[in-house]
């Protein structure tokens, strides 16, 4: 049986550094994702995916192992994007991303009907992420891409799970928006 990310992160405190490698495998591509949607494919994503795995490393003696590992090291990636997006604007005028008014979350995802709307959800995020703020991008990538639940979403950008909810339907909404314009 392999071991959890939690088990391994409390191996890696009690001395076996050696363990880390696993957390990076485990981790690398869905942060590179992450940080490509979040920061626009930005050119400095790598990078600042190294700082990420180099700030978690740093702190992993702080992770409490009696809760789950991927919502904490996706708190520290958010950081570190707000950060970086921070950064960018201080170098040039940005405009901000809010992803939370794209998707409407789907009920039913077993029947063919659901299945073709969440494709093209999905395919209408790929296409207009980059013109939300944000404020809404960010949790439509981590209910959507990364496949997060509305809790481990509440605890990685820190806002009352209700606000989630909000989030995701207005960057749904605005997603649609965006997709209807582009038809017309």
């Amino acid at each position: 049986m392999e071991a959890t990310d939690e088990q391994i992160a409390q191996r890696i405190q009690q001395g076996e550094s050696e363990l880390f490698g696993e957390l990076v495998e485990r981790y690398q591509s869905k942060l590179m994702r992450y940080a490509r949607k979040f920061l626009a494919d930005s050119d400095d994503s790598k990078d600042i995916v190294q700082d990420i795995f180099i700030k978690t490393y740093q702190n992993i003696q702080s992770f409490d192992t009696s809760r789950k590992f991927s919502p904490w090291i996706y708190r520290i990636a958010h950081n570190e994007f707000v950060n970086a997006l921070k950064k960018r604007a201080a170098q040039r005028t940005i405009f901000t991303f809010d992803i939370d008014t794209i998707l409407p979350h789907l009920a039913a995802t077993d029947t063919a009907d659901s299945a073709a709307l969440e494709r093209d959800l999905r395919t209408s995020l790929e296409e207009h992420l980059d013109k939300l703020d944000a404020k809404y991008r960010e949790p439509l990538i981590l209910y959507y891409l990364e496949s997060m639940d509305y809790k481990e979403i509440s605890d990685i950008l820190q806002i009352p799970v209700s606000t989630v909810g909000v989030r995701l339907a207005r960057g749904r909404s605005m997603l649609q928006k965006a997709a209807a314009n582009t038809i017309i």
